[in-house]
């Protein structure tokens, strides 16, 4: 049997479906299973070993993934986006079976169609993958296996990496992720930020800031306004690098953004400071993760830019995380 799962299009959301792949191998455990997914989400799932080969997408126009599809054979479909277009790709590829959720009026689309449930906005976000999963493959997995492998190649050059960047040896490594490539608001200050990458900096740790190309003026100005010594890769590194970077580093801070994720599900301890946005619906998964967040009136908002003063975000302090920082490290390393 060959199953193709079209693959999340965010990095968190991407991270959010491990539960639902795990799922779907313990269910088809004969099966050859493909997740055809954007170019980026390979460096992610690289060494993943709930699936068979990763298809990245090549081209945009519908015709021309329907095609790629097409020549692979596929006998099931599992599309986790709910976009119309993801189900007009598989129905044009002539894949038998077609399952997704009947959102955008694509059910006659869909062979199998599944119902959205009711607690979609209230319960995390892996859950309804794992649901969609679960309707074909019946069993029921625990959506906290959300595990996702490094190879030790890959932490070994990680570590390299981070050493030829001027990170020494001796001292834990601490990761910040200072951006977020699609919301202002979610952005803890970057004052805030160098502040605490001092504190770290006297107690000995080595400060290491993540993140995309497009978050490079915000990790820049964290550096500058730091009065410690700061690496900062941001934007040099591609995802790959930057997933098994992650997996070396000894604790990462960071907003919600798709690092944090990616940073949980590698095992590192992960403190994701929230505020705009519902940790509850889409808090990263893992056994070491602490969330940080102001219990203020207007939060959560989901607005990406902040009408008033941001105080779910200013009213919490460097010298708060910092001391949350310290207890995970410790713990760690115990």
């Amino acid at each position: 049997m060959k199953i193709v799962v079209l693959g999340a299009n965010w990095i968190g959301d991407a991270v959010m479906t491990i539960p639902a792949l795990r799922q779907l191998r313990t269910s088809y455990p004969d099966a050859f299973i493909s997740l055809y997914t954007r170019a980026w989400a390979e460096g992610v799932f690289r060494d993943a070993n709930f699936i068979d080969e990763i298809v990245t997408i090549s081209s945009k126009g519908v015709f021309a993934q329907a095609s790629e599809l097409r020549k692979r054979k596929f006998d099931l479909s599992i599309l986790f986006p709910n976009s119309f277009e993801s189900a007009l790709v598989a129905r044009i590829a002539g894949i038998e079976r077609r399952l997704g959720y009947s959102t955008q009026h694509r059910g006659f689309l869909l062979t199998d169609r599944v119902p959205v449930p009711d607690w979609k906005n209230e319960d995390h976000e892996s859950r309804y993958y794992l649901n969609l999963v679960q309707s074909i493959a019946g069993a029921r997995a625990e959506r906290s296996e959300s595990e996702l492998p490094v190879s030790k190649e890959r932490r070994e050059a990680a570590h390299s990496y981070l050493f030829e960047s001027g990170v020494p040896d001796g001292g834990a490594i601490v990761g910040f992720g200072a951006g977020s490539t699609n919301s202002m608001a979610k952005r803890w200050p970057a004052e805030n930020f160098a502040r605490l990458a001092d504190l770290l900096t006297d107690a000995g740790c080595n400060v290491v800031l993540l993140g995309a190309a497009n978050e490079s003026d915000v990790s820049a100005a964290v550096t500058a306004a730091a009065k410690s010594q700061l690496t900062d890769p941001t934007g040099k590194t591609d995802l790959g690098t930057a997933t098994a970077i992650l997996s070396e580093l000894d604790l990462f801070i960071s907003n919600d953004m798709g690092l944090a994720h990616i940073a949980a599900a590698v095992g590192t301890p992960t403190i994701v400071i929230f505020g705009p946005t519902n940790d509850v619906t889409t808090g990263p998964l893992g056994q070491f993760v602490e969330i940080m967040r102001e219990p203020v009136e207007c939060s959560p908002c989901m607005l990406r830019e902040c009408p008033i003063d941001h105080r779910c975000m200013t009213r919490i302090s460097p010298e708060r995380v910092f001391e949350t920082a310290v207890k995970m490290l410790e713990t760690r390393h115990q």
